[in-house]
C-alpha cells in the first residue's frame, strides 16, 4: 500500500505528462513559441521611415504634377510660408 501512494506521491511531483492528453497540451504550448526575425523596435523604425517617405512624395507629387509646380519647389521654405499665409489669412483678420 505504501509503495502505490509513494508512486503516486511521485508522479505527482515529477514535471513530465502522464497522459497522452497532457503530452498533447505541452507540445502544443512548445511549438507556439515564435522567434521574431525582426525586432518590435526595428518595426516601429521601418514604419516611421515609411510614413515620412510618403509623406515627402505625396507632397511632391502634389505640387508637381496636380498643381503644376516644379518639383523641388517643395523643400523651398518660401514655399511653405505662401501655404501658411494662404490657410491663415481668413483667420487674422476680421
Amino acid at each position: 500500500m505504501q509503495a502505490v501512494v509513494r508512486k503516486k506521491n511521485e508522479q505527482l511531483e515529477s514535471n513530465e505528462p502522464n497522459s497522452r492528453i497532457e503530452k498533447k497540451k505541452t507540445s502544443e504550448a512548445e511549438e507556439k513559441i515564435r522567434l521574431r526575425l525582426v525586432p518590435i523596435w526595428a518595426r516601429i523604425l521601418i514604419v516611421f521611415v515609411l510614413a515620412a517617405a510618403a509623406a515627402v512624395a505625396g507632397t511632391l507629387i502634389g505640387y508637381s504634377v496636380i498643381g503644376d509646380g516644379k518639383a523641388s519647389d517643395v523643400f523651398d521654405k518660401s514655399t511653405w510660408t505662401h501655404i501658411s499665409d494662404l490657410v491663415n489669412k481668413d483667420t487674422t483678420g476680421e
